[in-house]
Order: structure tokens, then sequence, then C-alpha cells
């Protein structure tokens, strides 16, 4: 289990690591086949407050990469929907390598 952090026109933040490691942790933990993990966190400039924190995590596992991405008004709302979304999208890989 690795994972990777990257700051696009952000600064650092050990809080932001540390938020991110521990959402990450339980996917690592339910699904052992997943292997590595890169997060990106972004600012992009948008009309609307809800918006314009965006957090991006790729993971490695077998068969095609699985991307999620989403944007809200803090880094910590965007982690934790990415996430949420890499767990569906981790449960039909899942299913899918299940054996009969």
């Amino acid at each position: 289990m690795e994972i990777l952090i990257e700051y696009h026109d952000v600064a650092a933040s050990d809080r932001l690591e540390a938020h991110a490691k521990e959402k990450l942790e339980t996917l690592f933990t339910r699904y052992d086949f997943v292997i590595r993990a890169d997060v990106f966190f972004k600012t992009e400039n948008t009309s609307s407050d809800d918006t314009g924190k965006k957090c991006g995590i790729r993971l490695s596992a077998p068969g095609p990469r699985l991307f999620a991405e989403s944007s809200h008004d803090s880094f910590l709302d965007a982690i934790s929907e990415t996430v949420k979304e890499l767990s569906r999208q981790l449960e039909k890989r899942n299913d899918k390598m299940k054996t009969y």
C-alpha cells in the first residue's frame, strides 16, 4: 500500500494528508487487491461558492485503473466524496473478481 500526494496550486498541508490517508486506509483494508493510490489536490476558478477545491484519486488495482474526482467548497468534503465514489467502483470490481 503506497499513497502519493500531489498539490497543484495548493499549499501542502499535513491535515489534508492525514485525512486522505485515514479515508484511504478503509479502502486498503477492505479491498486488499488495491496496491497504490495517487491523490491530487487542485484549485479551480469557478463562479459557484460550493465548488473550487478539487480532489482526484487514482487507484492501482488489477485491471484498468480506477479514478474519481470531486469538487466542493473544502478539500475535506472533496476527499470524502471521492472516496465514496471509489468505494462504489471497487465494490463493482470486487463482484466481478469473485469466483463462484
